[in-house]
C-alpha cells in the first residue's frame, strides 16, 4: 500500500511517521491536499481533541493508524 503513494502523499506520511502525531495546521499548505486521500486509504486518522487541558480550543491531529 505504501509503495503506491504519490510523492506528495509520501511526504505527508513521512511527516506523520516521524512525529507520531502532528496538528493538521502544521502540515505545509501545498501538502495539505494529500491528507484526505491518506485518510481514505486508511493510513492516517484525523482526531479532533483539545489542544491543552486547560483551554476549550480544539484542534485536528493526524495520527498513524
Amino acid at each position: 500500500m505504501i509503495e503506491s503513494l504519490s510523492k506528495v502523499e509520501r511526504e505527508v506520511y513521512d511527516i506523520v511517521l516521524k512525529t507520531g502525531e502532528v496538528m493538521a495546521r502544521d502540515i505545509p499548505f501545498k501538502l495539505a491536499g494529500a491528507v484526505p486521500s491518506l485518510v481514505n486509504k486508511g493510513l492516517i486518522v484525523v482526531q479532533k481533541r483539545r489542544i491543552h487541558n486547560q483551554t476549550s480550543k480544539k484542534g485536528k491531529f493526524l495520527i498513524l493508524k
